[in-house]
């Protein structure tokens, strides 16, 4: 079931929701004391009796730091108020009535232990002034630690784009009312810390990208044999390593059986090897999926394993060298491109390339066909029917060859189980973001498809 706290909303989408709810009798000022006060909870959190500041700005972001303020003074909590400008709302006006406390001018000199960011909020589509920015900063760097409200001023929050270039970074972000997509893409990611979510009551909107959460996935079925658990090959080619690797990867995620089409070679024991001409090897009517691509090559014989393996139909994911090979629409397709090859697939598919990643993501998906796993810090994955969900910021470690073969494993695993493409994509993104929490820092993609098991364990 689609909670609302699963939910990625645009600029536009969350004005609507929340015009919804003023429609159905709250009211402004309602809104930004739950939101406000919900912040403030996650505030009181981090700084209790230690002294914290609040920027305020002009706009209804600056009213939620007035609430914020006044809820940890009643609290008996340090606080003081800067305010960056006079408020230019009615429900800002108001909140800036309702507290009690201390307001001082932008000039003042103030340190203290926490900052909160309340100058400007998600709707921000120009840089900050440079007073505006010289504050932020000078108020970042006096203070220990540093929380936004909803998103960092001078973050655009449908892009992930930071409108000015030298942004202080932050200890935590409280998103209000629903997730941003700034909160998952990068740039702007990079720069949160830890994100929380306050409601504030809105509906879920049809339509809406979603936001990847931990998996709940069941156990095998009791009469379960290796077949009804999914068998995937895995189609090898000129670099046996990568194959390996997600072969490796594969075992771990949920499939009952992974075999390997290559040429024999050295291999773990419980890997089976089938060097058949691939025409014969893939005619298995027992094969659920097919992975083709990790040290697949880019010659001629590997045009002709991956047509031979496209010719098959039926689920398939292509990753790596595949990306560069394939040249027409493969619906039941799960790509997995990382940046170059992303373009590369825009300029086969005559996708424009234009926009955001999501935008991006979605674009190519609806020109191809294909479900897109648009991988990277901020992976984005997006159907041809329109549905886009974006993964947590993914750990930096991962920034290391191989770990892509290990993501396609995965993605591959999920969907020999069945798992239809665009969950499966879901399911295996989320598989490797935790087996690379698990692995801790410094591992290798083979450590990473080791930890796959334990992250599987993780979603039972």
């Amino acid at each position: 079931m689609l909670r609302q706290a699963d939910q990625i909303f645009t600029v536009a989408q969350m004005r609507a929701a929340e015009d919804a709810l003023i429609e159905a009798g709250t009211s402004v000022d309602a809104l930004m004391q739950v939101a406000g006060r919900g912040a403030a909870d996650y505030v009181w959190r981090v700084a209790a009796h230690h002294r914290v500041t609040v920027l305020c700005g002009p706009g209804n972001n600056g009213g939620d730091g007035y609430v914020i303020a006044e809820a940890i003074r009643e609290r008996g909590g340090k606080v003081a108020v800067i305010a960056a400008a006079e408020p230019k709302t009615d429900a800002a006006r108001n909140a800036r009535a309702l507290y009690s406390g201390e307001i001082l001018a932008a000039d003042a000199e103030v340190h203290g232990d926490v900052l909160i960011d309340c100058l400007f909020g998600s709707g921000l589509t120009r840089p900050l002034s440079e007073v505006h920015l010289a504050l932020l900063q000078r108020l970042v760097a006096s203070h220990r630690h540093a929380i936004a409200v909803d998103l960092p001023s001078g973050v655009e929050s449908d892009s992930g784009a930071l409108l000015n270039p030298d942004l202080p970074g932050f200890d935590l972000t409280i998103a209000l009312g629903a997730w941003k997509f700034a909160h998952f893409l990068m740039p702007a990611c990079a720069t949160l810390g830890d994100l929380r979510l306050v409601d504030i009551g809105v509906a879920p909107v049809a339509g809406a990208a979603v936001a990847l959460r931990r998996l709940h996935l069941p156990a095998p079925a009791a009469d379960a044999h290796k077949y009804r658990r999914g068998l995937l090959a895995v189609v090898g080619g000129a670099m046996p390593g990568a194959a390996l690797l997600a072969c490796k990867a594969a075992q771990g995620a949920g499939a009952g059986y992974v075999k390997l089409l290559a040429d024999q070679m050295a291999a773990p024991a419980d890997l089976v090897i089938d060097d058949a001409p691939l025409a014969e090897a893939i005619s298995d009517e027992r094969i659920a999926a097919l992975l083709v691509g990790p040290g697949l090559g880019r010659d001629s014989t590997a045009r002709d394993r991956l047509s031979k393996a496209l010719h098959r139909r039926g689920p398939v994911v292509l990753d790596a060298d595949a990306l560069l090979l394939v040249d027409k629409r493969t619906p039941q397709a799960i790509a997995t491109p990382h940046e170059g090859e992303f373009k590369q697939l825009e300029k086969i598919f005559a996708s424009e390339g234009k926009g955001s990643k999501p935008v991006r993501a979605l674009a190519l998906a609806r020109a191809s066909g294909m479900v897109i796993v648009a991988k990277g810090p901020d992976t984005v994955i997006a159907a041809p029917d329109g549905r886009i969900a974006c993964a947590p910021r993914a750990s930096s470690w991962l920034s290391v060859a191989g770990t892509g073969d290990v993501l396609a494993g995965a993605i591959a695993s999920r969907l020999a189980t069945g798992a239809e493409p665009f969950a499966a994509a879901w399911q295996g993104v989320w598989l490797h973001g935790e087996a690379a929490r698990l692995a801790g820092p410094a591992f290798t993609a083979g450590s990473l498809a080791e930890h796959i098991p334990a992250a599987l364990e993780a979603c039972l």
